[in-house]
């Protein structure tokens, strides 16, 4: 049984006047193009064309990687040691992802709604009223459900991804993010505003075991190649966790680059030894060798960096800069930066909100040509061609936009979040 709730997150009247500041905020950081030249990073491409890909998808990286051993128990096996995302190729749906309803879900998180667009059409189709706060749409580990983690209302809505729609919503505590851990057993609710994380059946999401972490701020995560630990980011701690899934023990903890730093996603390399870590006030991304816990480097990007998601051929990895207005494109195999796409200015400004984008949080297409994301402080989404960098649409959508979830995606599991799929 759960225990009582001892910590609640601010009223919805401080959470508006909070994101008011922040909008004041990200307009005076709006003036500001971040564009970094030298030696390891290339120069901004404004909407251009970026470097021409290869056909046929390959390896991200020439060298020969070792064999994935020592596997968490019951966790599907790797089939590519140098690429982890192998099974995460357009066409390869699976199971229930072959039947889903091709849809982009928004959570609205001051509008307590979920829109559902159409990305043939770019037009919302169906909007629904959820629990307060909804932050993300959160793909089930067998695929046949996708999870709406109202985090205010402390309650998850399930909605069919065949048909669309919402079910009756399942009471669970502070549920800010959620994931689940590569065997399939649990999900992983992260209760940022109590700063723990909350193991659950990942089928009844039943409590089975709520591991306080003191690190506040706790929010994001990913796992390593073998599953048999996960890194997280603590936003208000500049500080990373080390977990080891089995005994869903704290194992580590690492500083980043001062304690104004705010680490928000984070996302493993294909070959799985560098895991990159989203900070929105060092403008970048951080390199962290995730065996020996040790921060390994740092690639500017811009300001705001916040949501990572590697292309559909895992050569790239996409970082939305939020407070840019900007998403930069990360080589997986140079571990450099090596385009940066401009979103263009919004044509108005919505409750305030700045006259330039705020991308966030979303994901790739099936098809790996188009990359969604909310636009978090103006009320739309923007669906962002892959080969060019330019915005195709920008849908208006409710107050708030947040982890915007493309499905169905290929992959043979989901480990959560809007769709990290292996």
């Amino acid at each position: 049984m759960d225990s009582p709730r001892i910590r609640h997150r601010p009223h919805r009247a401080v959470l508006l006047r909070r994101w008011a500041v922040i909008i004041s905020t990200v307009v005076a950081l709006g003036v500001i193009s971040w564009v970094v030249v030298g030696d390891n990073h290339s120069h901004t491409n404004v909407g251009g064309q970026r470097r021409p890909k290869p056909g046929a998808a390959a390896p991200p990286t020439s060298v020969p990687c070792a064999p994935v051993t020592g596997q968490l128990t019951g966790m599907p096996p790797v089939l590519d040691p140098c690429n982890i995302y192998s099974a995460d190729a357009p066409g390869a749906l699976t199971g229930p992802a072959k039947k889903a309803e091709a849809l982009v879900y928004v959570p609205n998180g001051l509008s307590n709604t979920v829109s559902e667009i159409d990305p043939t059409t770019d037009k919302v189709i169906r909007t629904f009223k959820v629990g307060a706060l909804p932050q993300h749409v959160v793909p089930s580990w067998d695929l046949s459900t996708l999870w709406v983690t109202n985090d205010e209302g402390n309650s998850l809505t399930p909605i069919d991804p065949t048909t669309g729609l919402p079910g009756p919503s399942v009471p669970v505590e502070d549920p800010y993010n959620m994931y689940f851990t590569p065997d399939g057993r649990y999900a992983i609710v992260v209760a940022e505003a109590l700063d723990r994380l909350d193991f659950r059946d990942a089928r009844t999401m039943a409590l089975v075991h709520s591991l306080p972490v003191d690190c506040p701020g706790i929010d994001h995560m990913d796992f390593s190649a073998d599953g048999t630990y996960l890194i997280a980011s603590c936003e208000f701690a500049g500080e990373l966790l080390k977990v080891n899934v089995a005994t869903q023990a704290v194992v580590g903890r690492l500083s980043l680059g001062s304690n104004r730093d705010q680490p928000q996603d984070v996302k493993v390399s294909p070959d799985g030894k560098v895991f990159y870590v989203a900070d929105q006030v060092a403008g970048g991304v951080w390199e962290v060798d995730g065996a020996t816990f040790t921060e390994t480097g740092f690639l500017a990007t811009g300001a705001g960096a916040h949501g990572l998601y590697p292309s559909r051929d895992a050569r790239d990895l996409y970082v939305s800069n939020r407070h840019a207005g900007s998403i930069s494109v990360v080589d997986f195999s140079t571990r450099n930066v090596v385009a940066t796409w401009q979103l263009p200015a919004e044509p108005a400004a919505h409750l305030g909100a700045p006259l330039h984008a705020s991308p966030d949080m979303g994901g790739v297409s099936e098809d790996g040509k188009v990359l969604w994301l909310s636009g978090r402080y103006n009320s739309d989404v923007y669906a962002i061609d892959t080969t060019t960098g330019k915005l195709i649409a920008r849908i208006p959508v409710g107050n708030g936009p947040h982890g915007v979830c493309v499905w169905p995606q290929p992959g043979r599991y989901s480990l959560g979040h809007t769709g990290i799929l292996r």
